[in-house]
């Protein structure tokens, strides 16, 4: 069998028994997949950047409610945080996070991956033409998955988008706590166009 090692493993193709061969199509392309790195996301420039901060933290007012803040803003993975504040208590007893906050938080990060994941999309065009892009923007499905009470000093979420179609965009969210621990998770689908 002519085995190819790529990375710590190795595949074999079975059409082909002539050691080192790497000539047929299937071991050319497992050569291609493996050795061919993905090209890193686009950065984005400052006036992108803060253009879409407005957007998310200002002019979007539920995310004022929450205190969202963006910390990270990338073409492949956001993230932001809220701090604990009296007004989000769930449970007086524990001082837990309400988890209206978790998922109306998690819904806004997948949308901001969105944005991001739309703005990476259209580089092409100026940062004020690509934040006019996200007027059609909505969610259409939401899951929440609750893995543990939210109890901390304040709170981390992430968001990726899974894939961005040309109607529907399909994202991955986190809630974690301070130390990192990861108190819930979400998948959501928004429309785009």
């Amino acid at each position: 069998m002519n085995a190819l090692t790529v990375d710590g493993g190795t595949f074999g193709c079975r059409f082909f028994a002539r050691p080192g061969c790497g000539a047929c199509p299937t071991m050319q392309g497992m050569i291609k997949t493996f050795t061919d790195a993905a090209p890193p996301p686009p950065e984005f420039e400052e006036e992108f950047i803060t253009g879409l901060k407005a957007i998310f933290e200002e002019k979007i007012v539920f995310n004022q409610l929450l205190g969202l803040k963006i910390t990270s803003l990338k073409a492949d993975r956001v993230t932001a945080r809220i701090d604990m504040r009296h007004e989000l208590i769930g449970h007086p007893a524990y001082n837990r996070i309400h988890g209206g906050v978790i998922s109306a938080g998690l819904d806004a990060m997948g949308g901001l991956a969105v944005m991001a994941a739309i703005g990476a999309r259209h580089m092409d065009e100026t940062p004020a033409q690509r934040l006019q892009r996200f007027h059609k923007l909505g969610t259409i499905d939401l899951r929440v998955d609750y893995l543990r009470p939210g109890i901390s000093e304040h709170f981390e979420l992430r968001a990726e988008v899974l894939r961005l179609g040309s109607r529907v965009a399909s994202t991955r969210m986190e809630f974690l706590g301070a130390d990192g621990k990861l108190f819930s998770t979400a998948a959501a689908a928004y429309i785009v166009s």
